[in-house]
């Protein structure tokens, strides 16, 4: 393996390997190793991609079996190379079930416009620009912390009512309270909706609905997506149940940003609200006066894209800190400064002296990544490890497998240890190529950055800020298969923590 530290790769142009030269199986013995008593049948996209590795190298080529290739490097020099040529509107692949989701099926909502999340082009590149103030600026945060943490504050009652009075530990569902949790977090920033998920609603069809949407949702897009588009000729149940899915999805965020708007211009119209630039009173409002589409559409995204991924940077933060009292201990003294009571308030302020929790919640993400890696769609050619990769070529990196998973990387990989992020020469040695820029990139990079990073800081910051202040955290269970990896990362054991109460 070579090492994150190098220099990008010199190899002009035209002295470059071509691109016919680079390693991997043909298109057949690739299709063929997805059929029964095939290579990776039922295998995780990583392991699928370490075992490339040893047989091809840190670059091969993976034969598109209904459109592209895709170039898969492990090399961290290739990463900085890619990055500095993704363009003004850098392009990822995006899932065809979706494209016809919101430009055909769903047309009414979109009208031809395909947000964030699956967006390309300078259409795409429009909409980053006009919602980047919003979602991005931290002042605006003032506009929906409040909401968070009255979530949080349901959060934490929800788990005094149903843990078992005598080991004080949850019920083996209980990374559903967690998934109720974020979505209920999200709404309330996205829609200005309390939903009651945690509290008086939990029970209501329309809850039901949503959850079993959102799984569906993950679940058949990545599987209509990487199996041939049969979907586009003939009739498949899983398309079906998938657009039905995303139909729940769409007509709830439609429907109750309707309601929304309708109460704030009331407001406002009553002088309740001010109708001044700058005085809006939520991430909502702000994006409404800009454009109501743009308003649904952000929603949108932020479910389908949010959810999952910050239940499991959640679940794999808590994981850690029960596993390690040393750190969970160093936390509790730090938010003990800012919150001198279990009660004490949160506020924007404060939590500005918190980096040890910042420290642990970015090594929690390190050790359980959402995903092995990132994809970009290159605009120009470039030479990838010594190959001229032509333009148009998708090309995946695996840095946050490696982040997690390879001690020539990270020192210490598998151990959760928050001080390697802090700003303290005494741990450098725990750093190791967590140090280059291009390796550990959880929220992306660039101009195609999560756009809602700002909104799930926030969210793991207060949850993790509460419930440490609440609660000696413990987990009794091994948590070697905590999580299985398909293309992104799901639960996979019962997260049966145990939350027992401080004392002071």
């Amino acid at each position: 393996m070579l090492q994150g530290a190098a220099a990008l790769d010199a190899t002009p142009l035209d002295q470059a390997k071509p691109y016919s030269e680079i390693p991997g199986p043909s298109r057949f013995n690739f299709i063929r190793s997805f059929l029964p008593g095939g290579r990776y049948i039922n295998k995780p996209v990583h392991e699928m991609f370490l075992d490339m590795n040893k047989r091809f190298g840190d670059i091969f080529r993976m034969p598109g079996v209904a459109g592209r290739d895709i170039v898969v490097s492990m090399n961290p020099v290739d990463y900085e190379t890619t990055f500095r040529h993704e363009g003004q509107f850098p392009y990822r692949r995006s899932f065809e079930t979706m494209d016809y989701f919101k430009r055909v099926h769903r047309r009414d909502i979109f009208d031809g416009a395909d947000g964030l999340t699956s967006g390309n082009g300078p259409a795409w590149g429009k909409l980053r620009t006009a919602v980047n103030p919003i979602l991005l600026q931290p002042r605006n945060a003032k506009l929906y912390v409040n909401n968070i943490l009255q979530v949080n504050d349901e959060f934490l009652e929800r788990i005094r009512a149903i843990r078992d009075p005598k080991t004080q530990e949850m019920p083996a569902d209980f990374v559903e309270e967690i998934r109720r949790l974020v979505l209920e977090s999200i709404c309330s920033v996205a829609l200005n909706t309390r939903l009651g998920l945690l509290a008086e609603n939990r029970e209501s069809e329309e809850a039901k609905q949503m959850i079993k949407a959102l799984a569906n949702i993950v679940e058949l897009s990545f599987q209509l997506d990487l199996m041939p588009p049969i979907w586009k000729y003939l009739p498949v149940p899983m398309f079906k149940t998938l657009m039905r899915s995303l139909d729940t999805i769409a007509d709830f965020c439609y429907n109750h940003i309707q309601q929304a708007l309708k109460r704030i211009e009331e407001d406002a119209r009553d002088g309740r609200l001010s109708t001044e630039p700058g005085m809006e009173t939520s991430i909502l409002e702000k994006l409404a006066r800009s454009n109501r589409q743009t308003a649904v559409i952000i929603a949108l995204d932020l479910l389908f894209a949010g959810v999952d991924p910050t239940l499991v940077s959640l679940t794999g933060i808590l994981l850690s800190l029960a596993k390690n009292p040393a750190q969970q201990a160093r936390l509790l003294e730090e938010i003990r400064g800012v919150l001198p009571e279990k009660n004490s308030p949160l506020t924007i302020e404060n939590m500005k002296h918190l980096p040890y929790l910042r420290a642990c919640i970015k090594e929690g993400i390190r050790m359980y990544p959402i995903g092995p890696g990132t994809l970009r769609r290159l605009p120009v050619d470039v030479v990838l490890s010594g190959y001229r990769v032509i333009a148009g070529t998708d090309v995946a990196m695996g840095s946050n497998y490696q982040m997690s998973n390879m001690e020539q990387f990270v020192p210490r990989v598998r151990d959760f240890l928050p001080e390697r992020w802090l700003r303290d020469e005494s741990h450098a040695e725990l750093v190791g190529d967590t140090a280059t820029p291009f390796m550990y990139l959880p929220f992306g990079f660039g101009p195609r950055s999560c756009a809602g990073k700002r909104i799930v800081d926030l969210m793991l910051e207060t949850a993790v800020a509460r419930l440490v202040r609440n609660f000696d955290i413990g987990f009794d269970y091994p948590i070697e298969n905590a999580f299985k990896q398909k293309f992104f990362v799901a639960p996979n054991i019962p997260f049966k923590f145990k939350f027992v109460e401080r004392t002071m």
